[in-house]
């Protein structure tokens, strides 16, 4: 008789254990169900503010064929856009060059302050006048003047956008190159930065990458904090722990970020940015000099330094072989011999 309630006993926890490890899971699977759901629904939402599509009618180098992000190289614009006086200006101008075949990229910061043919003005003028006369289309056929290089992608975000996004992902990590003040945006406060690592809200990490008289190196110092900046934002923002914040940024993005990127390649960038995230990225550089013309201060580019930066950016593109070493030895071998990776996208 003992042994049949003990057995009955082991019976129940077994139908108990069972029954408990069941409800876990229907948790997990249908928490995890409205998880999906809702992101979808906030992408979605976000998408729908954030995708705006060139109008090609008004840039002529615009490549109007798909590009496949995982097997085929693109150039994206980043612009981070300042509003003043009612009118937008391009404060920061970056040119990224990917190229997934080689694995290698490539990071342009064009000062601000750079003098050339706007199109769109018709007239040599800074480029960073340059948005305020037709938006992100005028913006690109300036820097194809420049560069000649065609722009696939390109993304906008003002400064509330910027802040938002890096208080949103918990700070960004920096090292400053050297102990400097500077003012903050909206409180109009100064803060200084101290010399190694520091960890940078959104306020804080954008009065960084926007200083520049007191960079010893101008213009350029400010670039190399700029790429600095962005690389720890790409970084922090496609990690593992950023998914519970995930509706946050998207939130951020669609009331502060314009691109034609389409929402169903994102996931493409992600898979590309997980394959070359540790690839060191090559840093270009515009060379040239300071110069006022009628008492305003520009950047004059040097004619061959532009030549010499367009024709890495052009390589680039074009390249379709991937240096790959065997016994210590560079060799030379086709994409269509390495590429065992069939899928389209």
């Amino acid at each position: 008789m003992s042994n049949l309630r003990s057995n009955r006993r082991k019976s129940k926890k077994k139908r108990f254990w069972r029954t408990f490890v069941l409800l876990i899971l229907l948790l997990l699977v249908g928490g995890g169900s409205y998880f999906a759901f809702d992101i979808a629904y906030h992408a979605k939402k976000a998408t729908d503010n954030i995708y705006q599509e060139i109008d090609r009618e008004k840039v002529e180098n615009h490549r109007t064929e798909e590009v496949k992000i995982t097997k085929e190289p693109f150039n994206i614009l980043l612009l981070g856009i300042e509003e003043q006086g009612g009118g937008q200006r391009s404060d920061v101008l970056l040119l990224v060059t990917v190229n997934p075949i080689t694995e290698e990229v490539s990071m342009l910061s064009i000062p601000r302050d750079t003098r050339i043919m706007v199109p769109a003005a018709g007239k040599k003028t800074k480029i960073t006048e340059s948005f305020s006369y037709g938006g992100v289309e005028s913006t690109i056929e300036t820097i194809d003047e420049l560069l000649d290089v065609p722009i696939d992608y390109y993304i906008t975000t003002n400064f509330d956008g910027f802040e938002d996004i890096v208080d949103t992902l918990g700070g960004v990590e920096v090292n400053v190159p050297f102990t400097f003040k500077s003012q903050l945006t909206g409180s109009l406060k100064w803060k200084t930065f101290y010399e190694g690592p520091m960890d940078l809200n959104g306020n804080e990490a954008l009065a960084y990458v926007r200083m520049r008289k007191k960079d010893p190196q101008g213009d350029k110092g400010r670039n190399e904090r700029q790429k600095e900046v962005i690389k720890a934002i790409i970084d922090k923002g496609t990690s593992f722990g950023t998914i519970t914040k995930i509706n946050d940024i998207l939130g951020d993005l669609g009331e502060n970020v314009k691109t034609n990127i389409p929402p169903s390649k994102f996931a493409n960038f992600i898979k590309l940015y997980s394959k070359i995230k540790n690839t060191e990225i090559q840093n270009l550089t515009i060379e040239g000099e300071d110069e006022y013309i009628n008492g305003v201060y520009y950047y004059i580019p040097d004619d061959d330094s532009i030549d010499e930066v367009s024709t890495i950016l052009n390589d680039s593109l074009t390249n379709t072989k991937k240096t790959v070493r065997t016994n210590d030895q560079p060799s030379q071998n086709s994409q269509s011999e390495q590429d065992t990776d069939n899928e389209e996208y």
